[in-house]
């Protein structure tokens, strides 16, 4: 049975699942900052799926990231698997915006996240399951 890695688990709050991943808002207020997970066993590396999990994860990737770009107008829309910390595969999609605290370099190591407060992280996770419910990637 598929389960989070507990670090992502605290960093995370879950959307919505997409037919391959979780979609997982990363409780960081500075950057609009979405994660999939793909629900599958033993997954560290992309091509430890399938060639058609792998171009699937593909798709949810390029979908959320026109929809992040679009939804919070971003001048750029990061999008990485590291692991290199957390060894379940995961991608980040983040909204960048030229006057974010640490544009243009990379959003890891600088700085603290800044957890959302419960009603704007409700609020903020309402709308997107909204928008990402009717995309099929």
């Amino acid at each position: 049975m598929f389960e989070l890695d507990p670090r992502l688990k605290a960093d995370t709050h879950f959307i919505l699942q997409w037919p391959l991943s979780q979609v997982l808002l990363m409780d960081d207020r500075r950057y609009p900052w979405l994660i999939l997970v793909p629900t599958r066993l033993n997954v560290s590396e992309p091509f430890d799926l399938t060639y058609e999990e792998q171009a699937l994860l593909s798709r949810e990737t390029m979908a959320l990231g026109e929809l992040m770009k679009e939804h919070f107008a971003a001048d750029k829309v990061n999008i990485a698997a590291l692991g290199n910390v957390v060894p379940q595969l995961h991608v980040h999609v983040i909204a960048r915006f030229e006057d974010d605290d640490t544009f243009p370099s990379p959003v890891w190591g600088l700085g603290h996240a800044e957890r959302y407060e419960l009603s704007a992280r409700e609020s903020l996770i309402d709308t997107l399951h909204a928008r990402l419910r009717d995309i099929e990637p």
